[in-house]
């Protein structure tokens, strides 16, 4: 369990996102409250893919898909499912940012 104690927290954090965030947000402001998850999951994918050393970090981006479908069906209508596929697309970027950077990291250590 303690291995897997940095994923557990940035999914932790992810699901913020998805599921309490949007309490907060008025009719409004849906377009900013999406750019902000967007943003949030790019983020969060980037930070797992600098600090996480288990190969479990691939999974990470179809895992955030799936985990904000239930979601859409909570907060939004079903016109909102597009967006799972925008947030796997903006995880794996971050994903593959942050695994990139990692690598340079141990390349400049060696």
């Amino acid at each position: 369990m303690k291995k897997y104690l940095k994923e557990i927290i940035i999914t932790a954090f992810q699901l913020f996102m998805f599921y309490i965030f949007p309490l907060f947000a008025g009719p409004t402001d849906a377009m900013g409250m999406v750019f902000l998850i967007i943003l949030a999951t790019f983020i969060l994918s980037f930070a797992l893919g600098i600090l996480s050393k288990t190969n479990l970090k691939f999974l990470y981006p179809f895992f955030i898909s799936l985990l904000f479908i239930p979601s859409v069906f909570i907060y939004y209508n079903e016109s909102a499912l597009i967006h799972a596929v925008w947030y796997l697309v903006i995880s794996v970027l971050g994903l593959c940012f942050g695994s990139f950077i990692n690598l340079i990291i141990k390349l400049i250590k060696k």
